[in-house]
């Protein structure tokens, strides 16, 4: 584990003080910067996606179906 200084509101300070025991504030920050950046990859990768999504062409159910049909027949021969 490294250090690493970083600024917060006094209001968060408090209430990590208040409800967090001296020996465990480190891993809850820790915890609680972990799931903040989890939530934000997701959030970067369901952009991307949506930005994939209007790009790429749509197709009916019936397009879908033939085109796997027509690629089974492919692997198939």
């Amino acid at each position: 584990m490294v250090k690493l200084n970083v600024s917060i509101d006094e209001q968060v300070r408090e209430e990590l003080f208040r409800l967090v025991p001296p020996r465990r504030r480190s891993q809850v920050v820790n915890e609680a910067l972990r799931k903040e950046l989890l939530r934000r990859k997701r959030d970067h990768v369901t952009q991307t996606l949506r930005g994939l999504r209007k790009r790429s062409a749509t197709m009916s159910g019936e397009e879908i179906v033939a085109v796997v049909r027509r690629d089974r027949r492919r692997v198939g021969e």
